[in-house]
């Protein structure tokens, strides 16, 4: 089973980073065989294209503001669009306006895609993570390898 995680957001605005300190603490820290992670930042278009590269699970890791408290964790899978090609600003390359973007490219592309967010705490510009989020680079890292795990298991099972 191939698998992308792909830690996302720009580090020069605080709490944004998170994907990519998430990104970076696994690839210090070490992945099963088939992972390859990736610190994509704030280059969308580059995830939107190696998205294309036939894995049948990818990870996105990124800072989701949804109104919980700072450094809370939270697991969706994002709805695929089906409503055709359409703009997307390279600047505000978000993980819905990737998929949006992959799904407008005349590229074949599938698998499951799962988005692990963090609540940030402060994304003015600045290079730190706000306590709370730094505190949540460890939790989300085993996360992002439970969620492989659990991945795993259901392909050896033929699910």
């Amino acid at each position: 089973m191939r698998t992308l995680v792909a830690g996302v957001g720009n580090v020069f605005l605080g709490d944004d980073g998170f994907g990519v300190a998430v990104a970076r603490r696994l690839s210090a820290t070490g992945v099963p065989d088939g992972v390859e992670v990736g610190d994509f930042g704030i280059r969308g278009i580059h995830l939107a294209y190696e998205l294309t590269s036939g894995y049948d699970l990818t990870i996105l890791v990124d800072a989701a503001p949804s109104g919980r408290a700072p450094g809370t964790l939270s697991v969706v899978e994002p709805a695929s669009s089906d409503a055709g090609p359409t703009f997307v600003d390279a600047h505000a390359m978000t993980p819905e306006a990737v998929l949006t973007l992959v799904s407008g490219l005349d590229l074949p592309w599938g698998g499951k895609v799962l988005l692990v967010g963090c609540e940030p705490a402060d994304v003015t510009p600045g290079m730190d993570l706000s306590p709370p989020v730094a505190a949540a680079v460890p939790k989300a890292a085993d996360l992002v390898l439970a969620l492989i795990t659990k991945e795993f298991a259901k392909e050896a099972r033929g699910c």
